[in-house]
C-alpha cells in the first residue's frame, strides 16, 4: 500500500503512527514543498506531484485548512481517493466547482471527524437509534488552552491563531457541530455566533456559539480557545433524566451520577486508527464512505454562515 499525506504537522503525524500501527509494510510519502522541512521516520519526502510515478491508493490531506482547496483539486484532477482532515474547507467558494469535479471523476472522499469512533459518541448513536430517546435539549461544550496544544510553538504563529491561514474555533473545534449533526441529524434552522475577543489577542475567532433548531428541542454548541482547564462535554436532556457525557475521562453519567457507560481502556489516539480502518474497508469493498465531501458541504454552511 502506497500512501500520501499533504502536510506534516501534529494531526498528519498520528496518521502516520495510526497507518504503521495497521500495516507496518505501508509505503508513506509527504508531499513537501522544501528540503529543508524536518524528515518524519518511515515517511519518504517528495517535492512535486506531476513528475511523479508513484502510484497512490489513496492520499491524506492534512495541510493548514486554507490550503485544502488546492490540494483537493489537484488530486481529484489525478484521480486519487482523497481522506481529508477537517474542516472540509475555510470557505464556501467554489465550493460547487470542487463538488461538480469530484463527482464527475467519481473521486471517493472522507472529511476525517475522528470523534464519531469515540466510544462514548458510538454509545449515543446507538442508543438514540434503539431507544427512540425523547430529547428536551442538546448544550454541548468544547474549551481549550491553545498555547497548550502546540507547547514547542509560539501559539501566535500557528494557523489556528490567524484568520488568514483558515484558522479560528469554529473550524478547529469543527467535531462537536460534526458529531452533533451525526447522533441527531441536520437542524430545521440553525445560527450561530463568532467572536474574537478573548485575553489571547488573535485574529481568529476564539469563541463560537451555534443554536440548532430541531422539531422538538434545540442543541447549543459552545466552542472557546481559551479555557485553561480543558472540558468537553455533552448534556442530553431526556424526559426524565439526564446525561451528562465526558468525552475526556470517556463516561457518560445520569443526574444521580450513576454510570451508564464507561471506557477504561480508550486513549483518543484509538479514534485515529479506528476511522483509517473504516475508510480501508470502504475502498477495499467499495461502499461510498459516510461523511463525503458533498456530505460535509451542510455542517460547513452552517460553519461558515456568518462569514459569507
Amino acid at each position: 500500500m502506497k500512501v500520501l499525506i499533504v502536510g506534516l504537522g501534529s494531526i498528519a503525524r498520528k496518521h502516520v503512527d495510526a497507518l504503521f500501527s495497521i500495516n507496518k509494510d505501508v509505503e508513506i510519502y509527504a508531499l513537501r514543498s522544501n528540503s529543508n522541512k524536518k524528515n518524519v521516520d518511515g515517511v519518504t519526502n517528495i517535492y512535486k506531484l506531476n513528475n511523479s510515478k508513484l502510484i497512490f491508493d489513496f492520499a491524506i490531506i492534512s495541510s493548514p485548512t486554507h490550503l485544502h482547496f488546492k490540494f483537493i483539486e489537484k488530486l481529484t484532477m489525478l484521480e486519487i481517493p482523497l481522506f481529508i482532515e477537517k474542516p472540509t474547507l475555510h470557505t464556501l467558494e467554489k465550493v460547487d466547482y470542487l463538488t461538480s469535479i469530484i463527482e464527475k471523476k467519481s473521486i471517493v472522499t472522507y472529511i476525517a471527524c475522528n470523534l464519531r469512533f469515540h466510544p462514548c459518541i458510538l454509545f449515543l448513536k446507538n442508543k438514540i437509534q434503539e431507544k427512540k430517546l425523547k430529547v428536551n435539549e442538546v448544550n454541548v461544550y468544547c474549551g481549550s488552552y491553545l498555547p497548550d496544544w502546540r507547547p514547542d510553538q509560539d501559539f501566535k504563529t500557528t494557523y489556528s491563531a490567524n484568520a488568514n491561514m483558515g484558522g479560528g474555533v469554529h473550524l478547529d473545534l469543527f467535531h462537536e457541530l460534526d458529531y452533533t449533526t451525526w447522533l441527531f441529524g441536520q437542524p430545521i434552522k440553525s445560527n450561530s455566533f463568532l467572536r474574537s475577543s478573548s485575553t489571547l489577542n488573535i485574529t481568529s475567532f476564539d469563541y463560537a456559539n451555534y443554536t440548532l433548531e430541531y422539531s422538538n428541542f434545540t442543541a447549543n454548541i459552545i466552542l472557546n480557545y481559551y479555557r485553561k482547564q480543558p472540558k468537553r462535554e455533552i448534556e442530553i436532556v431526556l424526559e426524565n433524566n439526564t446525561w451528562t457525557v465526558d468525552l475526556i475521562n470517556n463516561n457518560i453519567k445520569n443526574d444521580t451520577g450513576e454510570c451508564l457507560f464507561k471506557s477504561d481502556d480508550f486513549q483518543l489516539k484509538d479514534t485515529y486508527k479506528l476511522q483509517l480502518l473504516y475508510f480501508f474497508d470502504c475502498l477495499k469493498n467499495k461502499h461510498k464512505p459516510m461523511n463525503s465531501f458533498k456530505d460535509s458541504l451542510d455542517n460547513l454552511k452552517i460553519c461558515l454562515q456568518n462569514e459569507e
